[in-house]
């Protein structure tokens, strides 16, 4: 753990994290995001401080590719998505980060209604919107996540 890391103090508990864990491997740990991205978002993030792939062991290799296919699965279930978006997210202010994979829904009628472009211009108008989720729907979404297929947190 790295104090001060928002991806840290979230899995610590220093931070409230809205909805609780959803899920967690040896090696990673999946959560609702914070931000301003929509219920359904989902981030899965190494349990230990790591600042880039290139860094993880190769047990925390093995673990990622199941699990980033799992969480899409669920967004795109549960969300009733069109797409589910994964993207890898490392920078705080062009420092790097702890690495953390955002597992976005996204669907056609965001067209027009959000951006009038899809993926990384989605993202960003919904920064600039800044539009938190609403904590009761982020619960219950992670409550529905955590049912999934068994995933247990």
């Amino acid at each position: 753990m790295e104090p001060g890391c928002l991806a840290c103090d979230l899995s610590a508990g220093v931070r409230p994290l809205p909805g609780g864990s959803v899920h967690a491997t040896d090696h990673w740990v999946v959560e609702h995001c914070v931000g301003p991205l929509g219920v359904g978002t989902l981030l899965v993030k190494p349990r230990r401080h790591c600042l880039a792939v290139a860094d993880l062991t190769e047990s925390e290799s093995r673990e990622l590719g199941p699990l980033l296919q799992r969480a899409s699965d669920c967004v795109r279930t549960l969300a009733r998505a069109d797409q589910v978006y994964v993207c890898l997210w490392s920078h705080m202010g062009f420092e790097p980060g702890h690495i953390h994979f955002v597992v976005q829904p996204a669907w056609a009628s965001q067209q027009g209604a959000v951006s009038d472009k899809p993926g990384p211009f989605l993202q960003v108008a919904m920064f600039e919107r800044g539009d938190p989720p609403d904590p009761d729907a982020v619960a219950a979404f992670c409550d529905r996540a955590r049912a999934f297929a068994g995933w247990a947190a």
